[in-house]
């Protein structure tokens, strides 16, 4: 399920995209590519949320989704914190006022990744900028952009993956200089875990790990 609250998803990008995955992967004998690209399709629920109190009735919606369609295990939200500026003016003055929609989604998060053992995905927007060309023994938490939603879903998190964009290079051709380079960092909250750092950069394909 993917839940789009800032209506980014462009469907027709990510039907081209998987139509070139199954044709580069489908052999001459498997079928259509069009009735493997519907199956692909079908497979996936989209919503849409415009606040965040239609993200909480969302939430609460999906605790009959995940039961009654036990094939179901993968939630994407992009983003989580798409609403984190209109939920701080409805707040006022009040900190717990501002937090008090979000709390609610992360306490629901947590109770299906409780009782559903779902997988969750979020987007995040960065609040700051974050400069590119950092090697992985100068990166650090600090260096990064501060986790700045409420507690509440700052516990839910487990692994945080940071994206940035790479400076393009004044050399290589222009296909090379036209083509943007992108460095995700991974790390566990728990800190348990070393540092990785990967690069890829997005074709008409989808996502290609460099």
């Amino acid at each position: 399920m993917f839940v789009d609250t800032d209506y980014s998803l462009d469907m027709f990008r990510l039907v081209s995209i998987i139509d070139s995955r199954l044709t580069r992967a489908l052999s001459p004998s498997a079928g259509s590519d069009e009735e493997v690209l519907r199956s692909c399709l079908s497979r996936l629920l989209v919503v849409h949320c415009s606040s965040s109190s239609q993200l909480l009735l969302t939430l609460h919606f999906l605790e009959n989704s995940f039961s009654s369609r036990p094939g179901l295990a993968l939630l994407l939200i992009d983003s989580i914190s798409a609403f984190y500026w209109l939920d701080r003016c409805e707040g006022g003055a009040s900190f717990s006022k501002q937090e008090e929609k979000l709390s609610k989604c992360s306490e629901l998060l947590g109770r299906l990744l409780r009782d559903y053992r779902i997988t969750v995905f979020a987007t995040c927007h960065a609040i700051r900028r974050i400069h590119s060309g950092l090697s992985s023994s100068s990166f650090s938490s600090s260096d990064s952009d501060r986790p700045y939603l409420c507690r509440s879903w700052q516990h839910l998190v487990t692994h945080r993956l940071l994206c940035s964009r790479q400076a393009s290079t004044a050399g290589g051709s222009k296909e090379q200089r036209m083509r943007q380079i992108f460095t995700v960092h991974c790390s566990s909250s728990t800190g348990t875990k070393a540092h990785r750092i990967s690069s890829f950069h997005v074709t008409d394909g989808g996502v290609d790990f460099t």
